[in-house]
């Protein structure tokens, strides 16, 4: 009697190791599948750029150096997204030049301030739309890749799944976090306000 409650207890324990190890292999591989949603809409915006460039250059043509810095930009993003990014640092380095990249874009918007005609663009208009769009999906898939990794870590954190993760080796992810230089508070002057 006493061999059959052990060897009960012996399967319960396997059984619930491997559903434990499931669980956990599953929560990476849903981290995993965010970062790839990232890389897509990445690979959608890359897509978009060249269009953007040319139909910008058509009307502002000596706005040359913000265009340079775009494509560089650009291409720098497409080499580091062509490899897979399995690390912290290559996964931070990736989201470093796409928030440059977005600050490029934000430049290029701002030039059809300056060219009427270009604001008048069909063309301009719809692929800022797309680009726009595009960067709330990357923003998007941003938030889900962070949540999946709460999700994942909380796992390796927790009782009893934190043993499994330990004796397999499991790694905590990073989450992807805001450049410092976006959460700073703007400085406003009122100076040209007071003599009103």
């Amino acid at each position: 009697m006493t061999g059959i409650i052990i060897a009960v207890v012996v399967v319960l324990l396997i059984g619930l190791y491997i559903l434990l190890y499931n669980n956990l292999v599953k929560a990476r591989t849903y981290t995993q599948e965010s970062w790839s949603q990232i890389n897509v809409q990445l690979k959608r915006r890359n897509d978009l750029i060249p269009n953007l460039v040319s139909t910008v250059q058509g009307y502002a043509s000596y706005e040359k150096s913000t265009f340079t810095k775009v494509v560089e930009l650009r291409n720098q993003l497409v080499s580091a997204t062509d490899k897979p990014q399995t690390t912290d640092a290559e996964r931070a380095q990736t989201m470093a030049l796409s928030d440059q990249l977005s600050g490029q874009l934000k430049s290029v918007f701002a030039l059809s301030e300056n060219y009427p005609d270009l604001k008048a663009s069909a063309e301009f208009s719809k692929l800022m739309e797309e680009l726009t769009n595009t960067e709330n999906k990357i923003a998007y898939s941003r938030q889900l890749y962070n949540s999946s990794v709460a999700s994942y870590n909380m796992k390796l954190q927790t009782f009893p799944s934190n043993l499994v993760a330990s004796m397999t080796k499991f790694k905590a992810a990073t989450y992807l976090e805001v450049p410092k230089e976006e959460t700073k508070t703007p400085k406003v002057s009122f100076k040209k306000y007071e003599d009103l």
